[in-house]
């Protein structure tokens, strides 16, 4: 599973560098999936069915602003003050991997900026929570508490999730929970945890696409989501681009990039 992350941080990384204004989405989600394909892997969204009656049409889920998750690629170009919330899973020798960002395109307000911040900070909150006898209520009620301290919203209808031969495994890993509930966390358990976060109190809709998932006020929406695997020593970030087994969560918080495109 760490071979699938490394290449899953790969594929998304080498986007990084084009995620600016009057780039496609569609150009985005094609230079991922060659990464993954030339390294031996299979795009893991590309082809998903899901709940939906059509197969997700792509490497890349790429969420534009109010989109919360699942945006399919497309031709439109991004414009400046954009943000774009980038999901990718990778399969390699017969194992997953998921994580996902959410990219400033060009300058943003700092308001943006903090809604964007806040999320990377709950994701980091809720790892820090991922230790040995801990319960799974305790992962998700560090990042609701985050949230909310920042008077932003965690989104009800989407949740992280187990992960390893199947993309999507049990335990459901809610943004939102209440501490000391849920089943207790044992070594070997890999969590896929991605707080998704509005501006404001919505709802979430389901376009005609059967994917594309927008607030239904039109908040902004962010995401930000890490593999995560639990061992005797503690949460280690599978999607981390510091691999060291010792390392820290407080150390890999130091590491992490900060905010959109600035640094991420």
């Amino acid at each position: 599973m760490a071979e699938a992350a490394v290449l899953n941080r790969k594929a998304l990384e080498a986007i990084e560098p084009h995620i600016k204004p009057g780039v496609s989405t569609a150009r985005l989600s094609k230079i991922a999936e060659d990464v993954i394909l030339l390294g031996g892997g299979r795009p893991a969204f590309k082809g998903y069915r899901g709940s939906s009656s059509r197969p997700f049409p792509a490497t890349l889920c790429t969420s534009v602003n109010e989109v919360v998750v699942h945006g399919i690629p497309n031709d439109k170009a991004l414009k400046d003050g954009d943000i774009l919330s980038v999901d990718i899973g990778t399969f390699l020798r017969g194992y997953a991997a998921d994580m996902a960002k959410t990219y400033a395109v060009g300058r943003v307000s700092d308001k943006v900026q903090h809604l964007l911040d806040v999320t990377k900070d709950s994701l980091y909150a809720g790892i820090e929570q991922v230790q040995v006898g801990n319960r799974l209520g305790d992962v998700s009620a560090a990042i609701q508490n985050v949230i909310e301290a920042a008077g932003y919203w965690v989104i009800r209808e989407f949740v992280g999730h187990g992960i390893g031969a199947e993309f999507h495994e049990s335990p459901e890993v809610p943004n939102y929970g209440k501490r000391g509930t849920g089943p207790v966390l044992r070594p070997g358990v890999v969590l896929a945890i991605e707080p998704m976060v509005a501006q404001r109190r919505t709802k979430v809709r389901i376009l005609k696409d059967d994917w594309t998932a927008p607030t239904a006020n039109g908040s902004l929406a962010a995401h930000f989501e890490h593999t995560v695997a639990l061992s005797k020593d503690g949460p280690q970030i599978l999607t981390m681009e510091d691999q060291s087994p010792r390392a820290s969560v407080r150390e890999f918080r130091d590491l992490a990039p900060q905010g959109g495109v600035r640094g991420a």
